[in-house]
């Protein structure tokens, strides 16, 4: 009890101007959650004794989120404490044993304020979506109590029974997928969500702050290594996939290897006279990691029949989709390859199935579907893909197969749709229109209600793109097809229905 900080508390550094400064030098982008930061300490300037508010950063790995706990903490002036939940299934892991068992300590959180060593630090409570439970309880249920701002002034740990004060301590959390999280966990925290670096930021993170640390880390502070822009864009695009820079750090640090072995080599060969200056091109970058691992696939912008290009989003960030369609003699059915999930498979039968009732629209023979099999593919095969937001691309590509008509391959597009043909909105705007800039894509359909999603897009992806917001189906046909004009559909006739005329009828008086 003695080792347990019970007044001792660290004076917080609540300048504003220092705190941005702090924040900006440890981590480039990242804007919306360092806003949020900010807010909370120019809350604490005019409050000065607020209640403990639990943010939690949502991200992919790499992005962040446990290097930017403890920036928040050098900005504010507290102590940092890292608490690792993954893996976590035992309740007595967060409140402690009950002092009857043989070997009993506290838990991780008790354990942890004794290693701070007062009461306000900052705890980072990183993979909190990876605990899981078993026949020894719930310890998600546990972390209810550290968290709630109503309950934690009075933390009851088994070990000590005595309810220590948890409220000015400032807690962080970090999941990787919110979905994870336990629902009661969820509303007792602000989810702030980190989305993955777009590619100029990954280039300003590795100028920034990468390859300094890796150039200290490999004693080659003092030599003269210049890395070019275009190796390191040729690293992120050729070397790695992801939405992070982990794997960007690690082909750095094999860089650095590389070279300092050569500088070793020449100075044992003592031909070493010569000043060590290496400047690290994309020749070099190819020489020092061999064979890229990803290779960038050049979109081809050839007009095509059946083949149409869709934005896709996935953890790692934004890829173009290309749907195929053929249309075969054959049993009427509709195949679809691809390793597709059960939402697109669903999506390609909602698509067929509009194109089949407006067939007057788009001056489809209404027969044509008799003894044909109409086969769907979506290229890199080993690749599970799924989700809703390929419907208006796959319903584009039928009608090119089956009016026989290229598809303009210059437009990309993405949208969820209803079998009226209405474009329902999608996720992952940002990385979807970074891909098409990336493909030097110019024109992309949007559904209309991501329209106001726009807003929060930097200018500089968004620069050189004609984004066109589309509300159904028939929209979009001017843009893929020119040639097409929607025939619209015929007004129904509705027979005017004639009233018998009214007969005059006396009043009767009631009796």
């Amino acid at each position: 009890l003695t080792e347990i900080p019970w007044l001792k508390r660290t004076k917080d550094n609540l300048q504003l101007k220092h705190v941005i400064k702090t924040l900006d030098e440890d981590h480039y982008g990242l804007e919306k959650p360092k806003e949020r930061i900010v807010e909370h300490i120019a809350v604490l300037n005019l409050v000065k004794q607020m209640r403990g508010q639990i943010l939690c950063f949502v991200g992919p790995p790499g992005v962040g989120k446990t290097s930017l706990g403890k920036s928040i903490a050098r900005a504010l002036g507290r102590n940092f404490i890292r608490i690792s939940l993954g893996g976590v299934r035992d309740e007595a892991e967060i409140r402690g044993h009950r002092r009857t068992y043989i070997g009993s300590m506290p838990g991780k959180i008790i354990h942890s304020m004794k290693k701070a060593g007062t009461v306000n630090p900052v705890i980072l409570l990183d993979e909190i979506d990876k605990m899981s439970m078993d026949f020894r309880g719930d310890p998600s249920s546990a972390m209810l109590e550290v968290l709630d701002p109503e309950q934690n002034h009075a933390f009851n740990d088994h070990y000590i029974e005595i309810d220590y004060d948890l409220s000015q301590v400032m807690f962080i959390t970090t999941a990787n997928v919110r979905y994870n999280i336990p629902l009661p966990l969820q509303d007792r925290m602000e989810i702030i969500e980190l989305p993955g670096y777009l590619e100029h930021e990954k280039i300003e993170i590795a100028k920034r702050h990468i390859i300094l640390k890796q150039l200290e880390a490999h004693g080659l502070l003092d030599k003269k290594i210049q890395f070019k822009d275009a190796a390191i864009k040729k690293i992120i695009t050729e070397y790695t996939r992801e939405a992070g820079v982990r794997n960007l750090e690690r082909e750095l640090a094999s860089i650095c290897r590389k070279i300092a072995r050569e500088i070793v080599d020449k100075e044992a060969d003592k031909k070493a006279k010569t000043k060590n200056s290496f400047i690290v091109d994309e020749t070099k970058v190819e020489e020092f990691l061999k064979v890229p691992r990803y290779r960038m696939r050049k979109h081809s912008k050839a007009n095509r029949i059946g083949s149409v290009t869709g934005l896709a989003w996935t953890s790692v960030g934004g890829e173009l989709l290309s749907v195929d369609v053929t249309i075969m003699s054959g049993s009427e059915k509709l195949t679809l390859t691809g390793q597709l999930g059960n939402v697109m498979k669903e999506s390609a039968q909602a698509s067929l199935s509009y194109v089949r009732s407006c067939v007057k629209k788009f001056g489809i023979d209404p027969h044509f579907f008799k003894g044909k099999e109409i086969h769907i593919h979506l290229p890199e095969g080993a690749i599970p893909k799924d989700g809703p937001s390929a419907g208006i691309t796959m319903t584009m590509a039928m009608i090119s197969a089956i009016t026989n008509r290229a598809a303009s391959n210059d437009v990309a597009m993405t949208g969820e749709i209803t079998l009226r043909g209405k474009v329902l909105p999608i996720g992952g705007l940002n990385e979807k229109l970074l891909a098409a800039k990336r493909n030097d894509i110019s024109t992309v359909l949007i559904p209309k209600d991501n329209e106001i999603d726009l807003k929060e897009i930097s200018d500089q992806v968004k620069s050189g793109l004609n984004i066109i917001p589309i509300d159904n189906i028939e929209d979009a046909v001017p843009y893929i097809f020119p040639d097409i004009k929607v025939k619209p559909a015929a007004a129904k006739k509705t027979a005017s229905i004639k009233t018998a005329p009214k007969k005059k009828t006396s009043k009767k008086k009631l009796k």
